[in-house]
């Protein structure tokens, strides 16, 4: 059990790595420092919308618009900062 747990935070954490490495890429893209018009750039940014958009998408349905600002990955990483809290503190103890 312990074994599968330490598999599921590690899972989050690549999750997080992901989303900061695709909120970084969407700033350099639009600040015009990276260029989608690159082939690498162009497959490394759908390669992460392909990863991170199933996860964004019940949350931007729940979260109103907002001028232009998308809190869906801020969003998704309070849920799993609290899933991470939620299976260290309460989960991983009890199995013990």
């Amino acid at each position: 059990m312990v074994a599968i747990l330490n598999v599921v935070l590690a899972i989050l954490q690549i999750v997080i790595f992901l989303i900061i490495i695709q909120a970084v890429i969407s700033w350099l893209i639009a600040f015009n420092v990276l260029s989608v018009g690159n082939p690498t750039v162009r497959s490394i940014w759908e390669g992460l919308q392909r990863l991170t958009e199933p996860l964004y998408r019940p949350i931007r349905n729940i979260l109103p618009p907002m001028q232009g600002f998308d809190l869906s990955p801020l969003v998704l990483l309070l849920i799993i900062y609290f899933l991470q809290q939620v299976i260290v503190l309460y989960i991983l103890p009890n199995v013990f």
